[in-house]
C-alpha cells in the first residue's frame, strides 16, 4: 500500500470502497463455472465504476491475479471480453502515470494477447 492509499484510509467512503472490492473479489472464490466468472467480473466492474473518483484501485494485486485467471485460454470468449472490459475500466480510473507504475500487475493481459494473435 502506498502513501496515497494509507492517507485515503482515513476517508470512510474509501474504506467502504475497499470493503465493496473485497466483497466483489469474494465472488471469484465461489465461482464454479464460466458464467459465475462473468457475474463476478460484472460486480467488480460496478464497484470500480461507482468509485472512479478515487483514481486508486484497492486490492490491485488480487484484482490483477483474478483478471489473469479470467483470461485463461480454456475459458470462453465471454469471460475474456468481460475481463478486458475490467482492464479498460481500471486503466481509465488509474490514468497513464499509475498504469506505468503498476503495469506489472496487469501482465495477464499481455500473455492473453500473445495467445490470440
Amino acid at each position: 500500500m502506498n502513501a496515497e492509499e494509507v492517507e485515503l484510509l482515513s476517508d470512510s467512503k474509501y474504506r467502504n470502497y475497499v470493503a465493496a472490492v473485497d466483497k466483489a473479489l469474494k465472488n471469484f472464490e465461489y465461482s464454479s463455472e464460466w458464467a459465475d466468472l462473468i457475474s463476478a467480473l460484472g460486480k467488480l466492474n460496478k464497484v470500480l465504476q461507482n468509485n472512479a473518483k478515487y483514481q486508486v484501485v484497492p486490492r490491485k494485486i488480487t484484482i490483477g491475479k483474478r483478471l489473469a485467471q479470467c483470461l485463461h485460454p480454456a475459458l470462453p470468449g465471454g469471460v475474456h471480453r468481460k475481463a478486458l472490459e475490467t482492464y479498460e475500466i481500471i486503466f481509465k480510473i488509474i490514468g497513464p502515470k499509475r498504469l506505468a507504475k503498476d503495469l506489472f500487475l496487469y501482465r495477464g493481459m499481455s500473455v492473453f494477447l500473445s495467445h490470440t494473435s
